[in-house]
Parts: C-alpha cells; structure tokens; sequence
C-alpha cells in the first residue's frame, strides 16, 4: 500500500475495477460529482471511498455524513483522476439510458413549442406513446418509463415512486420494505411520464384532480410482469405509485414462509376443515395477501368450487373464479359475498373485512358451511376476536364459526456473508425470561439459546446486510377451550392466559426464534 507525502492517505489504483450497484448506492451521483469522491468497494462492513482531492473539507465532511446516515463505517483512499472518471461512469445504467431520452426531449421541445414556450399537447401525445409500436417504444418518455420499469424489476423491487417534489421528479425503488432513491429527472418531464404511465392504464389523461388507479401488464426479459398503478395529486403535480407484481415468480408455497412445524399443521389441518372462518391480521404490507394466497392455492380446487373477492386482484390463480370489487358502482365486499353465496361455492376467499356487515356475511357463510378466507386490521391475533364483537358480531357467532387467526409481520433476512456475530448478553436473557416466562415448562425447554446472535453488517453482495423477506406470525388455534372463554368472557387478557397454556408463540417471540437460529438479525427482534 502506498501513502501520499504528508497525508496519512493509502492510494489506491482501480484498475478499471467495475463497481457494482449495491456499492455505489450509498453514495448519491449527484453528491459523487459535486464533492468529488466515490464509493470504490465494501470490505468487512467498511465503505471504501476513493478522493482525488485529499485537502477537500467539504468533501471529507459530505462523506462522513453520508457514512452516519447510511450506518456504516468508511475509509479514504485517493484515487487517480481516471478512475474517478471510470467511476462515475459506474453510475450511467439507469441515469445514462434516462439521460440519452431527455436529450432527445430537449430537442423536440426546441422543435415544436406552443407561445407560450411550454410542451405542446400534440407533442406530449407524441413522446407519451406511439401507437401499435408495444411497450418498449422508443419514444424519449416512453423509453424513460420503460428503462424505470425494467430496473426496478431488475433490481427486485416491489414499489416505485415517482413524486414530484418542486423542481425536480424523484424516483424510488422499494426493496425488501425500504425505499431507496433511485434517480431525479427534470420537472419538465414529469407530466408527460404520468401521461404515459396513463396510457398503460387506460386511465383518463385529462383528470389530473382526483386519484385514479389502473393496471397493465408487460413482457420483462422474456417473462410477464403485472403493474398495479395508483395515481394521487400533491401539490406539485399527480405523484404516481406502481406495484409490481412478477407472475413469474409465481404464489409461495406455505413451507417456503418459514412457519414452525407446529404452526404449518395448525394452518394446513385448518385448511382442510369443510367449514369455518380463518382471518389473518396485520397492517397494510404485512403480507397478508400472500399467505391467504399460499393457502388458497394448497385447497382442492378440481374437487371444489373456490371463489375470490379482492381489491384489487394481485395475481391470476388458476382454479378459482377471482372477482374483482368496485365500490363505485356499489360491487363492494358485502354485495359481492352476496352474489358468491348463490354461486354455489365450497370455498370463498374475501379479501379483507372492513365493515359490520361483510364481517356478518362471512360468518353466516362460515355458518352454514362454507370454508372462509379473509383479512382483518388488528395487531395481534388475538385482538380479532374483540375486534369483531366491536363490529356487532355476537360472541354465539364467532365460537362455533372461528377456526385460525394469523397475526404477521414481515423481517429482513440476513445474508450469510453479511452476519456478525455478537454474544448473548444479559440483556437479552433478561428479555427470554420476560417473554416466555408464562409458557408451559414443556415449550420453554423446547426454545434453544445460542452463545451468540447476529447483527447485519453491509458486504459486498448484501449492501444492507439483509435480502428478502420472512413472515414472524402467531397463530391462535381456536380449539373448544378457546370457544368456552368467547362464549363466557372474550376479552384479549383471559383469551391469552388459555392460549399460552396451548403453547401460542407471540410474534416477538417467533422473531426471537428465528434470531436464535441465525435467521434473522437482532436488530429486528426489538422493533417489536
């Protein structure tokens, strides 16, 4: 290693090294060109960034800030002014393919302007779309719409944002349930982006004052994509949001969500009942949909009439008759239950309770022996159960009705190069013996402590230190002693003290499992 005179600096030469993506998000291009420095690789947890101007204040400081927000420790070494330049070029996936259709746009804007020097209506028709061409047009805004698409796809995003924000349009990625930036464009562009977007959906190019929400689909390297687009004004214009939803991947299976082997028999014994009513609960982006999906796809649909209401209809399943609700025209959950119970179902999936009366339809349906999927708004699986006696649901009709309730949440999981190990401290024995000190000693002696957990740390190929996601869940098993205390005393205080005798596993709990088990990191286990 070689050090500069006079400054305790290692030089580093590239070699015309390619840094990869995950590397170089941590460091914004726009911040990379204007303090002149750049993220050169991710070693040990330790963010390597290269200098040509080591006497740079400004610069030193912008990277030490950055450094803190991100979370991870860095190192400066000063590179040659070539590979600085090398780098940058790094940069040029996404923003150099954006960047080559906003040239192309300023040029057809000097060509065909209205008096009033803005972008003419004709012209923003012309560069939203060019009919009978298919999705990957080339059209500048067209191109830009796709390439966004394509990256996010790419890059296993489930969201993108596109939000204007002043004089600028920022764009955000949503990976693993954080959203990250991915690129700014021109304000100039934003309305022909959201117009093209529009195109897509069919939704109405001249409404710009009330959300709108559509959907299409496109052919992404060979496979099919669904997009779910939702539109929203702000004050600086329409901010657009688009859910991806990649068929290819296809519906999980339940042994990939990592439930216990417990919990997997309660729900697959639960599954296979003739009747009753099984909710899983949870806020927006738990995966609840997911898992009502995963279930659904394990019941016979060849031996039995299986039927869906949801809003919208994230993925095609073959096998059942999917509906989808339009509370404009009064199709809402409740009229919808109505019409599937005359369809002669055996097994009826609704895809959220929201009010008193779907929440009594579906446990008439339940009732009179019909199988029933659903969701519900609660934080625990327990609190479903006052939750719909709150609703008007009286506790006679829930016992006999109410066979599994589901509470989820979604945790990152660690990469294995990404893990870093810490030992079992006091602190989280003294939160063992909090937690499960009122479980039965035949399920406490069943839970494993290791000498030591693991936190997650950046690496190479895991900038976060975590990819994908796991589900941590409790599962209330409403057997006959469950339905006793409905009947006699349902509050959530006497429902958990019989549950915990059974063995129920809160969802802190499960997420404290899976930490122990080298699943999860640590840090996850104390946002609960």
């Amino acid at each position: 290693m070689i050090f500069t005179k006079n400054l305790d600096i290692p030089v580093k030469d590239l070699g015309g090294k390619t840094v990869p993506f995950d590397v170089l998000k941590y460091v914004p291009e726009e911040s990379a060109v204007h303090y002149r420095f750049v993220p050169i690789d991710l070693k040990d947890g330790i963010l390597e960034v290269g200098i040509i101007d080591p006497e740079n204040i400004e610069a030193r400081d912008a990277i030490s800030f950055i450094a803190s927000r991100v979370g991870v420790p860095f190192k400066i070494f000063l590179i040659s002014q070539s590979d600085f330049d090398s780098v940058l070029q790094n940069y040029k996936g996404i923003s150099g393919q954006v960047d080559k259709a906003l040239t192309q746009i300023n040029v057809e804007k000097k060509k065909e302007t209205d008096v009033r020097g803005e972008v003419s209506d004709e012209l923003l028709k012309e560069i939203a779309v060019k009919p009978g061409s298919g999705f990957v047009e080339e059209a500048p805004v067209t191109k830009i719409v796709a390439v966004i698409i394509q990256n996010a796809v790419e890059g296993n995003a489930s969201d993108i944002h596109i939000e204007p924000i002043g004089d600028k349009v920022k764009v955000r990625f949503r990976v693993d349930g954080v959203l990250y930036t991915s690129l700014f464009l021109p304000i100039s562009v934003h309305e022909a982006v959201v117009a093209r977007i529009k195109i897509l959906t069919s939704m109405k190019l001249d409404e710009k004052r009330k959300p709108q929400d559509g959907r299409f689909s496109a052919k992404i390297e060979g496979r099919s994509v669904d997009f779910r687009v939702s539109t929203f004004p702000t004050y600086f214009g329409e901010k657009v949001v688009i859910r991806i939803l990649d068929t290819e991947k296809g519906i999980k299976r339940l042994d990939q969500f990592g439930f216990t082997d417990k919990n997997l028999a309660l729900i697959r014994e639960a599954i296979t009942r003739p009747y009753g009513l099984i909710l899983l609960t949870g806020p927006t982006g738990s995966g609840k949909t997911t898992t009502l999906y995963a279930m659904l796809n394990e019941t016979d649909k060849e031996k039995f009439n299986v039927v869906s209401l949801e809003d919208p209809i994230e993925y095609n399943m073959a096998g059942v008759s999917q509906s989808q609700v339009r509370p404009e025209i009064k199709y809402t959950f409740a009229s919808g239950l109505r019409s599937i119970l005359r369809q002669d179902p055996d097994i009826i999936m609704v895809g959220e309770i929201r009010d008193a009366v779907t929440a009594r339809l579906a446990i008439q349906a339940a009732l009179t022996g019909h199988l029933v999927f659903s969701t519900l708004h609660t934080n625990s699986a327990i609190a479903a159960i006052p939750r719909l006696i709150d609703m008007g649901i009286e506790p006679y009709l829930i016992a006999p009705t109410l066979s599994l309730v589901i509470a989820q949440r979604l945790v990152g999981v660690l990469c294995e190069e990404s893990k870093s190990p810490i030992p079992v401290t006091q602190d989280i024995l003294d939160m063992v013996q909090k937690h499960f000190s009122d479980l039965p000693e035949e399920f406490r002696k069943q839970i494993v402590i290791p000498q030591n957990v693991y936190n997650a740390v950046p690496s190479p190929t895991c900038s976060g230190g975590t990819r994908g996601r796991a589900a941590v869940i409790e599962i209330l098993d409403v057997d006959k002693d469950i339905r006793n205390i409905i009947l006699k005393n349902p509050i959530e205080s006497e429902i958990r003290k019989i549950a915990r005798t059974k063995g129920m596993i809160t969802m802190k709990e499960d997420a404290m499992i899976k930490a122990f088990g080298g699943i999860i990191p640590m840090e996850e286990v104390l946002k609960f």
